[in-house]
C-alpha cells in the first residue's frame, strides 16, 4: 500500500509514543539476555486475517536497534490463514524481545481494521457502492486506521474537521437552516468537500434545493432511501452524491446497498475492533 506523507510523518511519532509507555526507564525483564546475544522469531497469524501494520511493526525495530532484519512473506492487503508465517525477523535478542508486544499491539488492531472492512466491502461487491470509515476511530491512531480501511478496500472519508465540511444536524441548528449553512460553507471558499446529514425526506428536499452535491441520509430506512435515491435522480440536471449512514450492520449493508445509494460509512470499521490474534516465537538459531 502507498503512504501518504503525513502518514509517513506520523508512524515515528506514534511507534515512539507506543513504546514509550511499555517501555519506559527501560526493559528490565530483558536485561537478563546476554547484549550480545542474537535470535530469531517469526510472526504467525493464529486466525484468518487480511494484514495491515507493516511500516509500524518495521518502524518499531526500527527506532530500538537498527541491526534487526525484518523479512516479510505477506504484505499489507494481502490474506492469510491460521498458522501461516507473516514474516521472519533476526537481530539483537533484547531488541526483539522489548519490542514483541508493541508490535503485535500496532498489527492485531490495523489487521483487525483492514479485515473488518474487508468483510463490509466484499458484502456490496458488485452494487458500485463504496465503503466509508468515519472519525470513529482510536485516538492517536486516526491515520494508521485509515491506511488499514484503505488495506481492506474501503475508501477513506475526511480525516478530520480540517479537510471537508459536514454540516450536521448541530451545525444546522446553530446556523438556523440547512440553506444558511450550506451559504457560510460556500463562503469560506475552502475549496473542499462540502456535505449535508439530512434525517427526512423533507430535509432532503431543503438540502438539494440549497445545491447540495453530496448528501449524507441519516438512519434512514431502506424505503426511505429509496424514494430519496428516486427523488435525487429526478432533481435537477445533476444529482447529488448520496452516503447513507447509521445502524450499518454486515447483515443490513448488502440491502443498503442495493438501494442505489453511491456510498455507505460506518464506524464500525474501526470502533469495533476485536483484536486479531498473532503469535512472535523466537528460536535461538538466527537463522
Amino acid at each position: 500500500m502507498q503512504l501518504s506523507n503525513e502518514l509517513k510523518d506520523s508512524i515515528g511519532t506514534i511507534v515512539a509514543t507506543a513504546l514509550a509507555e511499555d517501555v519506559g526507564d527501560g526493559d528490565l525483564t530483558a536485561l537478563l539476555i546476554d547484549a550480545d546475544a542474537v535470535v530469531g522469531a517469526t510472526i504467525i497469524a493464529r486466525e484468518s486475517v487480511l494484514l495491515a501494520g507493516q511500516p509500524w511493526v518495521d518502524e518499531v525495530f526500527a527506532q530500538l536497534d537498527a541491526k534487526v532484519i525484518v523479512d516479510w512473506y505477506v504484505g499489507d492487503g494481502q490474506t492469510a490463514e491460521a498458522d501461516d508465517v507473516i514474516c521472519k525477523l533476526v537481530g539483537p535478542a533484547r531488541a526483539l524481545l522489548t519490542g514483541e508486544r508493541t508490535a503485535l499491539n500496532f498489527l492485531q488492531t490495523l489487521s483487525s481494521t483492514a479485515s473488518i472492512t474487508a468483510s463490509y466491502v466484499r458484502a456490496v461487491e458488485g452494487t458500485g457502492v463504496r465503503i466509508l470509515d468515519t472519525r470513529k476511530t482510536l485516538p492517536g491512531l486516526r491515520l494508521a486506521q485509515k491506511y488499514a480501511v484503505a488495506c481492506g478496500g474501503g475508501t477513506n472519508h475526511r480525516v478530520g474537521l480540517f479537510d471537508a465540511i459536514l454540516i450536521k444536524e448541530n451545525h444546522i441548528k446553530s446556523a438556523g437552516s440547512i440553506a444558511a449553512a450550506m451559504q457560510r460553507a460556500g463562503d469560506l471558499d475552502a475549496d473542499v468537500l462540502i456535505e449535508v446529514e439530512v434525517e427526512s425526506h423533507d430535509e432532503l428536499l431543503e438540502a438539494l434545493n440549497a445545491g447540495a452535491t453530496r448528501i449524507l441520509l441519516d438512519n434512514f430506512i431502506l424505503q426511505d432511501l429509496k424514494q430519496a435515491v428516486a427523488t435525487n435522480k429526478d432533481y435537477g440536471y445533476v444529482a447529488a452524491e448520496l452516503e447513507a449512514s447509521g445502524n450499518i450492520t454486515l447483515e443490513s449493508i448488502r440491502k443498503i446497498a442495493e438501494t442505489g445509494v453511491d456510498y455507505i460509512s460506518t464506524g464500525a470499521l474501526t470502533k469495533n475492533v476485536n483484536a486479531i490474534d498473532f503469535s512472535m516465537l523466537f528460536s535461538i538459531d538466527p537463522v
